[in-house]
């Protein structure tokens, strides 16, 4: 189950944040590593943070976007510390802990998603997630070092794993399954959607795109929640696929 739950550090500029990580995952026993463009890795100073999760360090994956780093996700939980412009489902630690265990059991790829020490991850990058996660602490002194988020967030998806080893006969996993159609889509399937879809908006008259507002965000915020899988997606391209052809003048054929 915890081999489907992967951490993503977008843009680390200390090697050492790299190597606490890698030490708080092991710890909890984390082991995908996906790295978006760090400044400084591989690091002397990583290597000495990690304090033995070499492993972790040396199976990571260096990648050049964040939306390469969820290639093959289901579900995508990023972390922040501030309101945004356009209010996303919000966790707590212990929320998005359990959460992930429970989709991880039903055997879905899942991303916590940390970003960079001194400004987090951009409003773009918290609209590919699914679900916000905010570490609720002191306001008067709220700033929280990146090892030690996830750290917080590594310790609470044991404690789900833990509780959730007690469950006889796997149950959690089969109500997870059972509750769906078929397998969800992947986070790269539904950026491939929402490009279509943001294309047929514009094609038909509803989006402009100079002065676009912020309907494609609430549009990833609706289908985010929905959890759509990829008969559904399948459907949802089609049918944009013949809005188009309509927009284009083309005439409509009924199916079947």
């Amino acid at each position: 189950m915890l081999q489907n739950i992967r951490v993503v550090l977008v843009n680390t500029s200390h090697p050492g944040n790299i190597g606490g990580a890698a030490r708080a995952m092991k710890n909890m026993g984390l082991s995908r590593l996906v790295l978006v463009q760090p400044l400084d890795f591989p690091a002397a100073d990583a290597s000495a943070r990690a304090s033995g999760a070499d492993d972790v360090l040396s199976n990571a994956i260096v990648v050049d976007s964040l939306e390469q780093a969820l290639v093959g996700c289901s579900m995508a939980i990023g972390t922040s510390a501030r309101e945004r412009s356009i209010p996303w489902p919000l966790l707590d630690p212990r929320e998005c802990a359990s959460k992930t265990v429970e989709r991880a059991a039903a055997g879905d790829e899942i991303a916590l998603v940390f970003g960079r020490e001194h400004a987090g991850l951009t409003n773009d990058e918290l609209q590919r997630c699914h679900f916000h996660v905010h570490i609720p602490s002191n306001p008067d002194f709220s700033s929280l070092n990146l090892a030690a988020a996830v750290q917080v967030l590594s310790y609470e998806v044991r404690m789900a794993w833990l509780a959730a080893q007690g469950e006889a006969g796997g149950e959690q996993k089969q109500d997870v399954a059972a509750s769906r159609n078929g397998e969800l889509a992947t986070l790269d399937e539904m950026e491939l959607f929402y490009d279509h879809l943001e294309k047929t908006l514009v094609d038909i008259g509803f989006l402009d795109p100079e002065k676009p507002r912020h309907l494609m965000p609430r549009l990833r915020r609706l289908y985010g929640r929905s959890e759509v899988d990829r008969t559904e997606m399948s459907i949802l391209r089609g049918i944009l696929t013949e809005t188009q052809k309509v927009a284009r003048g083309e005439p409509y054929k009924r199916k079947g």
